[in-house]
């Protein structure tokens, strides 16, 4: 009788603590073709200014959904883009891009300058939030293999305070970065697999 209790507890407990994985990968996926005309269907990018979403934390995906529809961060195609989407909804369209299979850049890489990227990355510990390959964890996004283009801009506008929904966190690393270590940061970064 007590084992009956315990395993109806475990699977009640797993199922609270992994929203993740209980999420509907069809409804993400029927949702998630609106985004496909700058994401792509399966999450990657088809042009370099948009970010990859494939392989993305689904939490931080889902963080960024909100934070567009909730006015901490602003773009005049994603803000209205999420404003109409349900807690659910951004739920399920999260999973489904973090459910995909991330490809390789197209990005032509400096090896030379990713090396100084690496460097610079080392020095202001970014592996501290983004862990060990720079794959991100919950609301700290997975940026290896991400578009070279998206990247850059991304530290160009933390560094000039356009983009603010970090807590502070990258707003402040930003702010010791040159134009090259931006552009360094973007060919190491990209360079990731």
């Amino acid at each position: 009788m007590l084992n009956k209790y315990l395993v109806s507890a475990l699977i009640l407990a797993v199922a609270v603590l992994s929203p993740a994985a209980a999420q509907d990968l069809d409804a993400g996926k029927a949702k998630a073709q609106l985004c496909a005309p700058c994401h792509g269907a399966d999450g990657n990018s088809v042009a370099p200014i948009f970010p990859n979403l494939a392989g993305q934390n689904w939490r931080y995906i889902y963080m960024q959904l909100k934070d567009f529809k909730e006015g901490r961060r602003s773009n005049p195609v994603m803000t209205p883009m999420a404003e109409p989407l349900s807690k659910s909804e951004m739920i399920d369209v999260a999973n489904y891009f973090a459910a995909q299979t991330a490809k390789p850049s197209a990005f032509k890489v400096d090896e030379a300058k990713a090396k100084l990227g690496q460097a610079k990355a080392d020095e202001n510990l970014c592996a501290m939030c983004h862990l060990g390959g720079f794959k991100g964890q919950n609301e700290i996004p997975r940026v290896a293999g991400q578009q070279y283009d998206y990247v850059v801009q991304q530290l160009k506008n933390f560094k000039a305070r356009i983009r603010t929904n970090d807590a502070g966190n990258m707003t402040s690393v930003a702010q010791s970065l040159t134009e090259t270590d931006i552009e360094n940061l973007g060919h190491y970064i990209t360079s990731l697999r």
